[in-house]
C-alpha cells in the first residue's frame, strides 16, 4: 500500500510539478528577467565588467527551470505519499478527498509559508553573495522548526480531542503551532539586505510569484492525489462485492 501511494504521489508530484513550471515561467521568470537588467545596468554604470555567462539566459529559464521544478515535485510527490499513508485514518474520520486537502495545505503552511514569511526569497541583484551560507542555514533552521511545530500540533490535536472535542482540540493545537512559530521568528535574526534603490514593486512581485509557484504545486497535489486515491479506494470496494455476484 505505501508503495502504491509512494508511486502514485511521485506521479502526481510530476503533474504538479509541470503546472508550476508554466505558472513560474510566465508570472516568475519576467521577474527574474528585470532584476538581471538592473543588475546589468548598475554594473555597467560602476564600470564593473560583465561576467560571462556559463549557461545561458534561454537554458536557464526553459531547461534549468523545468529540471528543478521537476526534480523538487518528484520529491515532494513521493514524500507527500508516504505522508498520506502515515496520516489517512489517523487525522480523524476523512476521506481521501479531505485528508489529501488537509496534508497539502499543512504541507504548504509548514514547509512554505512559514520560512517565506521571515525569509522570502531575493532576485538577481538582491542580497550579499558573501551571507549565501548563513542565509540558506537560518532559512533551513526555520523550515525545521516549522514542521516540527506542525508534527507536535497535530498529535497534539490528536490527544486532546477525546477530552476537549474535535473542534475544540483542532483550535488549541493550531494556537500552539502559531505560537512555537511566532516565538522561533522573535528568536532568529532577521535578514534584510536588499538595496534602498532596488524597486519595491519588482521585488513584491517576484516574491508572490515564487510564493505563487509552490501554491500550485500544492494545491494540485492536495486535489489530484486526493481524487486519484478515493477513485482508487472505490475500485477496490468494487471488486469484492462484483466477484459475490
Amino acid at each position: 500500500m505505501i508503495r502504491t501511494l509512494l508511486v502514485r504521489g511521485m506521479g502526481v508530484g510530476l503533474a504538479a510539478a509541470l503546472l508550476a513550471f508554466v505558472f513560474s515561467f510566465l508570472v516568475g521568470e519576467p521577474q527574474v528577467g528585470r532584476a538581471i537588467d538592473l543588475e546589468a545596468q548598475a554594473a555597467s554604470a560602476a564600470g564593473v565588467a560583465e561576467e560571462p555567462e556559463v549557461v545561458s539566459r534561454t537554458v536557464q529559464r526553459t531547461v534549468g527551470l523545468a529540471t528543478a521544478v521537476g526534480l523538487y515535485g518528484l520529491a515532494m510527490g513521493g514524500l507527500f505519499g508516504i505522508a498520506f499513508a502515515v496520516a489517512y485514518g489517523r487525522i480523524g474520520s476523512f476521506g481521501p478527498r479531505a485528508a489529501a486537502g488537509l496534508l497539502a495545505l499543512g504541507g504548504f503552511v509548514s514547509v512554505q509559508l512559514v520560512p517565506f514569511l521571515k525569509y522570502p526569497p531575493n532576485p538577481p541583484a538582491v542580497g550579499n553573495p558573501d551571507t549565501i551560507g548563513r542565509r540558506t542555514a537560518l532559512y533551513l533552521l526555520l523550515l525545521v522548526i516549522s514542521v516540527l511545530a506542525a508534527l507536535a500540533a497535530v498529535s497534539f490535536g490528536r490527544r486532546a480531542a477525546a477530552g476537549y472535542g474535535n473542534w475544540n482540540a483542532a483550535l488549541l493545537a493550531v494556537g500552539g503551532f502559531v505560537a512555537l512559530v511566532v516565538l522561533a521568528y522573535v528568536a532568529l535574526p532577521g535578514v534584510d539586505e536588499v538595496a534602498g534603490g532596488f524597486p519595491a514593486t519588482l521585488l513584491w512581485r517576484f516574491r508572490l510569484a515564487s510564493l505563487g509557484t509552490q501554491a500550485v504545486l500544492w494545491t494540485t497535489l492536495g486535489l489530484v492525489f486526493g481524487a486519484l486515491t478515493e477513485r482508487s479506494l472505490q475500485d477496490r470496494r468494487r471488486q469484492p462485492a462484483a466477484a459475490a455476484r
